[in-house]
């Protein structure tokens, strides 16, 4: 083997096993283990799904909406709904009159 073959080799040995001995460094934990990890983790909550039946949301003291406010909303309503059915019509009159070409 040559001189330079011999320090490529000793060269390559030496970044290997400083690499090696960083990388033990990188996942070793001070005096613990993956099981002290998992003994140290809290417990998660054992909440379901669902929130239990007799946990019910506070009374309100007052209503959200006034008398008013709702009479006015429930105008809108009304009025919107009432527009519906002509805004359908005119939108179905003009595709209604072209016919289909094969």
């Amino acid at each position: 083997m040559s001189n330079r073959r011999k320090v490529t080799a000793l060269a390559a040995g030496a970044l290997l096993l400083s690499g090696l001995s960083l990388g033990g460094c990188a996942t070793s934990s001070a005096g613990s283990s993956p099981m002290d990890a998992r003994a140290q983790a809290p417990a998660a909550p054992k909440a379901g799904a669902y929130s239990p039946i007799q946990d019910k949301p506070p009374e309100r003291d007052e209503p959200t909406m006034t008398t008013d406010e709702r009479l006015k909303l429930r105008n809108e309503l009304i009025a919107a709904r009432d527009r519906q059915p002509k805004a359908a019509k005119v939108q179905k009159a003009p595709a209604q009159a072209e016919p289909a070409k094969p």
